[in-house]
């Protein structure tokens, strides 16, 4: 057995530096036929196979010197299927990777160098949420599709209570909330302006106070010096104080812009009922939501942005299509990635999804109905963030909210200690 995994080591080694020398240059690719690409390669993924296999079918038929096959694996066992597999030397040669499972797959992946494939090229061609999969080694995946932030509305809300427009910055959010929440003789909330404010009933609450800090001005998480750090840090201003404050505000029956407590149902079930006025949601969010309630009056915009600010920014759900640094074959699956991160296949994928596609060019075709151009024009400006451990970070924004709220710990000690924890996440 030791000698069984003494070789399978050498083999994954030797694999990964074979695969990052044909990247480079140094070792040539061959003739025509090895520049096609040869041979079968897989690629695991959690989306249904009914979103992805005919255009496999398509991509097979146009490009008959390779093969690509999908199998669709369950996303509560992705993680740990994916580990076992790639350990054992049956794993994948490419596999479809959220933005959250970048960071702990950072090691396992053939990281495209710089040289092959430049920064700048990588920037003009896919939008900046791509970015989630730059790192100092080189290009972690290619960006397939972006999930953006938006904010859905009730029209008929709006329209009773006068409002014309939903608002486009967090100041003007501000003036008009207090006029969309109803209260009762009892001082009960019977319609709600927003579910801001808590974490357990609000859905997306860890991305929704990630989006505010990004619009603050920090990346949450960024590399330094080859070693990833928290981004979490007050130095030269109070904007990440400002952003936890603001979206704390919302649960606090002596403010104003109070619109939610503990007593409500998950903000998404709400927002169905038609007694939520605001909903901050992902654009593959829109089926469920029309799903729930076929006759609910609602539309969507963009979410707000701080006034006066010079520029716009969302967060967003990003998946890529990354190599494994395991792969028999990472030649061929380095050519099918780059021709399924672009042109038709990309584009249908992000349809049959439900989101957008990641390329930039992809994006200045928006379609005309009454939501994706505001799902297109939001991913253009959608940033993520690199998560080191889903779970973890949800507990660290759970707890960073829930200290404001009991007063435990003030805003800044709230976000000096989240950054610390994150620190610690990141130094596993």
């Amino acid at each position: 057995m030791k000698n069984f995994q003494i070789i399978l080591i050498a083999v994954f080694i030797g694999t990964a530096v074979i695969g990052l020398l044909v990247f480079s240059g140094a070792i040539p690719l061959g003739g025509n036929n090895a520049e096609q690409g040869q041979g079968t390669v897989v690629v695991w993924g959690t989306f249904k196979g009914s979103a992805i296999n005919t255009l496999l079918e398509d991509l097979n038929t146009t490009n008959p010197t390779f093969i690509v096959t999908y199998i669709e694996k369950n996303p509560e066992n992705f993680d740990e299927d994916l580990l076992e597999a790639l350990a054992s030397g049956t794993g994948p040669d490419m596999f479809f990777l959220p933005d959250n499972l970048a960071f702990h797959y950072r090691n396992k992946i053939l990281a495209i160098p710089y040289q092959t494939y430049s920064v700048s090229s990588f920037r003009k061609t896919f939008a900046s949420a791509g970015e989630v999969f730059l790192n100092s080694k080189g290009i972690m995946a290619f960006p397939m599709t972006i999930d953006p932030m938006v904010m859905y509305y009730n029209r008929g809300m709006l329209d009773s209570n006068g409002i014309t427009n939903p608002p486009t910055n967090w100041a003007d959010f501000t003036e008009i909330a207090p006029s969309l929440t109803k209260k009762d003789d009892t001082n009960k909330i019977t319609k709600s302006a927003v579910a801001l404010g808590h974490f357990s009933n609000v859905y997306n609450a860890k991305d929704i106070l990630s989006l505010l800090f990004m619009q603050s001005g920090s990346s949450i998480v960024k590399e330094s010096e080859g070693r990833f750090v928290s981004d979490l840090i007050l130095a030269g201003g109070v904007g990440l104080e400002t952003a936890l404050q603001y979206y704390t505000d919302f649960a606090d029956p002596k403010k104003g812009i109070y619109s939610w407590n503990k007593s409500f149902p998950l903000s998404r079930d709400y927002f169905s009922t038609n007694n939520l006025a605001f909903y901050f949601g992902h654009a593959s969010e829109l089926a469920s939501l029309v799903n729930r309630n076929p006759n609910q009056n609602f539309l969507v915009a963009e979410v707000p942005q701080i006034k006066g600010s010079n520029f716009k920014t969302t967060s967003a759900r990003v998946t890529g299509l990354a190599i494994s640094a395991a792969s028999r074959n990472a030649n061929t699956a380095f050519i099918a990635a780059n021709l399924m991160s672009s042109g038709d296949f990309a584009t249908k994928l992000a349809i049959n999804l439900g989101v957008t596609p990641a390329r930039r060019d992809l994006l200045s075709a928006k379609p005309s109905d009454s939501y994706y151009p505001t799902f297109y024009s939001s991913a253009l400006f959608a940033r993520s963030w690199l998560d080191p451990d889903p779970k973890d970070t949800n507990n660290i924004f759970r707890t960073m909210i829930d200290s404001v709220l009991s007063n435990t710990l003030s805003t800044s000690e709230s976000i000096s200690d989240a950054s610390s924890k994150l620190s610690l996440l990141l130094n596993k």
